[in-house]
């Protein structure tokens, strides 16, 4: 079973200097038929203004991973970590028992353009950690790549939660396969271009909870970015 959550759906807020759209409830969004899915608790689409972004705030028991789609992002935290994130890299912070951090557009001219997902962790109380790697494009390009997974598989950021992350960039008219194993769960996210799955257009911005379906198709109608998840079940609640 597909169901297609439309990007015009999701929450929105234009703070001016921030322009967001969340997938799940969060912040002073609050849908109770979209809380998350699986352990997957947050995907949300930023737009960053020139110079602006988010100042120093801490966070706990969550796996935060930031995948950058233009622009730069600047990230300090209270591990001591600073650095730029760049298209084509993973930035994971497992959260656990505290972490504070900052994140503000690197460029005084261009906005940045990002997607920020949080996974819930395997259990509490984790060591707070950092982990950034870099993809090269050849290797996310019509395939899907894996770029965070329980075990730091194929060079990957580790997360600490059964689920699995892959990207793909897709040249107009490329076919892959997305395989959902049995007993488990997938969600699709378009962060640029336009894809059918199985037959389903998905364009930038929309999303597509994928249960009981063991093998489907993509396939780009445009160039198209795309961010897949493989999702175990969890027994932990979702906090708003």
């Amino acid at each position: 079973m597909i169901t297609v959550r439309r990007a015009e759906d999701r929450g929105h807020f234009d703070f001016g200097w921030l322009d967001t759209w969340h997938t799940f409830s969060f912040g002073d969004y609050l849908d109770p038929d979209h809380m998350g899915f699986q352990s997957l608790r947050v995907i949300n689409e930023d737009r960053v203004q020139p110079a602006k972004g988010f100042g120093t705030h801490g966070h706990r028991d969550m796996e935060i991973l930031t995948w950058v789609l233009s622009g730069a992002l600047e990230h300090r935290d209270s591990l001591g970590t600073h650095g730029l994130i760049r298209p084509g890299e993973a930035q994971v912070m497992s959260a656990g028992t505290g972490i504070r951090h900052s994140e503000f557009n690197a460029s005084g001219t261009e906005p940045v353009h990002l997607l920020q997902i949080w996974i819930l962790p395997e259990r509490s109380g984790l060591a707070p950690r950092y982990d950034q790697v870099a993809f090269p494009d050849a290797e996310l390009r019509n395939r899907l790549r894996l770029i965070a997974s329980p075990d730091g598989a194929e060079g990957s950021v580790k997360l600490f939660q059964d689920a699995r992350v892959s990207v793909a960039r897709l040249d107009v008219g490329r076919e892959i396969p997305v395989a959902v194993p049995p007993g488990r769960a997938g969600y699709l996210q378009v962060a640029a271009g336009s894809v059918a799955l199985d037959g389903r257009i998905l364009q930038a911005g929309d999303g597509a909870r994928i249960e009981d379906a063991v093998a489907l198709t993509l396939s780009a109608q445009a160039p198209s970015e795309i961010l897949f998840f493989d999702l175990a079940g969890t027994s932990r609640s979702l906090p708003v």
